[in-house]
């Protein structure tokens, strides 16, 4: 082979060696496409399933309408007011036979409770009674005497909450916490906010219905004080208690007894020493952080959450702290029981103290608990 046909060779031979390195580059080339491919056809679909998530959610409008309000920074909790355990020592009553004993009260030995499944219940040793079942037509031992739904002073009354009496029975105090969410809505009640809760009197001799006092925000428990020209109610969104002045000198008027509590109240009773058992389901944990405060000054978080879950899954976003207070004159606190994460008494709503023991009322749990003040 001469020179010429030597060079004539290798120019043959180069175009085969890089006809064997194109399979390379194809496999290389193919690869990438296909992974463009995936991401293309990856987020085609994640767009196809998230559009008409956000198309609902802009379309559907949410069922509140939350306020925008502002809370004071939550006081430390020190002092009177130092987390404990003593709630925990309490032990549970009729489990799993009654559901959300929201309110207690005693005549002699023999309690009764309202539960949150429409029922007045009257507890005999262990043994359970039902006196009578409240709804549209109220059926057992029960007289009607103000009809909720009914319009008063140019709003319905929804949510009839709790009631204080005068010992001679002429005047009966009652609040009308919501004139747009009933009882079953009250985590709606909480978020929105609305200023539309009353302070009501009912004259039982003349059965007539007058206003003392709106624009409340949750208007909670009710407890009337000795003199009977007052009324102390909790005022649960603003995490404070109010005096309503009922009569006298002062009828018409209102003052705070307490303002910026650690927690939102619910009911108020006395107690043996001459002050308030105040009961809270939830805190405002300082130092912590406290969800309800957050959101108070943004109401569009408010709105998106509520387009997207139930009043059920929310509690369970809702972190559990019962806290038990107990208030003198002048907003004081002297003692405090908490169970931190609710493991004994959860979802407390009202303290009801009867021969050296507090029992504990729930919006919400199948049990009444019993607290034994020796113990703690």
């Amino acid at each position: 082979m001469n020179e010429t046909e030597g060079l004539r060779l290798r120019r043959v031979q180069r175009p085969q060696v890089i006809t064997d390195e194109l399979p390379e580059h194809r496999n290389k080339g193919s690869g990438t496409y296909s992974g463009k491919v995936f991401q293309v056809t990856l987020l085609s679909l994640g767009g196809f399933l998230l559009l008409p998530l956000l198309v609902i959610i802009l379309i559907i409008e949410s069922p509140i309408h939350p306020e925008v309000f502002s809370l004071k920074e939550p006081p430390l909790m020190k002092g009177c007011w130092e987390p404990n355990l003593k709630l925990r020592e309490a032990e549970r009553l009729f489990e799993d036979q009654i559901t959300g004993p929201e309110s207690i009260v005693n005549i002699g030995d023999v309690f009764y409770a309202g539960t949150a499944d429409g029922k007045i219940v009257k507890l005999i040793g262990r043994r359970i009674h039902t006196v009578t079942r409240l709804g549209k037509l109220p059926c057992g031992e029960a007289t009607q005497l103000v009809s909720g739904g009914q319009v008063v002073a140019g709003r319905k009354l929804s949510f009839i909450n709790d009631v204080a009496v005068t010992q001679d029975g002429k005047k009966i105090y009652f609040t009308d916490s919501s004139s747009r969410w009933q009882r079953r809505d009250y985590m709606h009640l909480i978020m929105e906010a609305t200023a539309d809760g009353r302070v009501l009197e009912y004259d039982t001799e003349s059965r007539e219905l007058t206003v003392l006092m709106e624009n409340l925000r949750f208007p909670n428990g009710i407890q009337l004080l000795p003199d009977e020209e007052s009324v102390l109610v909790a005022e649960t969104t603003m995490a404070r208690i109010r005096r309503v002045h009922v009569a006298g000198l002062n009828k018409g008027g209102m003052d705070t007894f307490i303002d910026n509590l650690p927690g939102f109240p619910d009911n108020i009773r006395p107690s043996s020493t001459g002050g308030y058992w105040v009961a809270m389901s939830s805190v405002r944990p300082n130092p912590g952080f406290s969800m309800l405060d957050f959101l108070s000054q943004r109401p569009w978080i408010k709105k998106f959450i509520f387009k997207l879950f139930s009043q059920e899954v929310l509690m369970k976003f809702v972190p559990r702290y019962s806290l038990v207070a107990e208030l003198h004159d002048g907003g004081i606190c002297t003692r405090s029981f908490h169970d931190p994460n609710g493991l004994v008494a959860a979802y407390v709503s009202e303290v009801h103290e009867h021969k050296g023991s507090l029992y504990l009322g729930s919006f919400r749990s199948p049990y009444i608990a019993k607290l034994d003040l020796s113990k703690v």
